[in-house]
């Protein structure tokens, strides 16, 4: 298992994912096992500690996951990170956010994404450098939190990961 890791660290990516203390917490499993096929630097979890690890597929064992009291620790951890800030950008489809998928994607970023419902948090907005909606054209008002989640992850990879060996391409 520590040679996995380890293996796995001289190869991750430059982008976070933080997850804001979400009710529904199988989101949070789901999220995980995401942020390990996209090869994120770490997962963040705001506020309560325990989630459901099912949904994790066993998947946390190798991606680093870290927990933050509040979006204000968060903020400070990652705007404190060796190699320069990594920006924190907030996934919502709150009025005045920008469009994900128009906007040039820093090669150090944190997505962070609220509960299911009720969104960012007040305090996760404050301290967010800027909040991102993803294009929808149907009748719902929004996704659920682990496919936008995996929506921005990718459009990261699309952005900067090197896709020219076989590396990855898994099937």
């Amino acid at each position: 298992l520590e040679a996995i890791v380890a293996d796995l660290d001289t190869r991750r990516h430059d982008f976070h994912v933080a997850i804001e203390n979400w009710q529904h917490d199988f989101n949070i499993g789901t999220i995980v096992r995401t942020a390990n096929a996209f090869l994120a630097a770490e997962v963040h979890i705001v506020g309560n500690r325990r989630w459901n690890r099912r949904g994790a597929m066993v998947t946390d064992r190798y991606q680093h996951v870290r927990h933050h009291a509040t979006v204000a620790d968060l903020a400070g951890y990652l705007h404190e990170r060796p190699g320069g800030p990594v920006r924190l950008l907030g996934i919502d489809n709150l009025p005045g956010s920008a469009h994900l998928e128009t906007m040039e994607i820093p090669r150090r970023t944190c997505f962070l994404f609220g509960q299911e419902g009720p969104g960012l948090s007040d305090g996760a907005r404050e301290v967010c450098d800027g909040t991102f909606s993803i294009a929808q054209f149907g009748s719902t008002r929004s996704i659920n939190a682990s496919a936008a989640a995996a929506i921005a992850m990718h459009a990261w990879v699309r952005a900067h990961a090197d896709l020219s060996g076989d590396g990855a391409w898994r099937g």
